[in-house]
């Protein structure tokens, strides 16, 4: 069975923001909170899931395990935001607005991986 090119679309867009988490890690590592440990160690794994996730969204047998994985990195990843939202040297010059937009984003992005479960 084929799988929607939207499952594709957000295939592509994990996969390059995983690699994203290489090309420029600073911008990763300030938005962790500094009361998690190891900052390089967290980006590298988020990057790491991202990619990895991202590829299994396009394997018909992984992608409901895959759209699951997604939805526990962005459960897992959501302290970073409000970090970013509360923290001005971990808004990366965002306004606070932007910032703020970011949250509910997460829900949109937890809703559309729920519906390849």
């Amino acid at each position: 069975m084929a799988l929607p090119w939207h499952l594709y679309l957000m295939a592509l867009l994990y996969i390059l923001a995983g690699i994203n988490h290489f090309r420029v890690p600073r911008i990763y590592m300030k938005m962790i909170p500094p009361s998690l440990p190891s900052p390089k160690s967290l980006n590298i794994i988020s990057g790491v899931a991202e990619i990895i996730l991202g590829i299994l969204l396009c394997i018909p047998v992984a992608s409901a395990f895959a759209a699951w994985g997604i939805i526990a990195l962005l459960i897992a990843i959501f302290p970073a935001n409000v970090y970013m939202y509360t923290n001005e040297k971990a808004a990366l010059g965002l306004p606070k607005w932007v910032r703020l937009i970011r949250l509910p984003i997460q829900l949109v992005l937890i809703y559309w991986a729920f519906l390849y479960t």
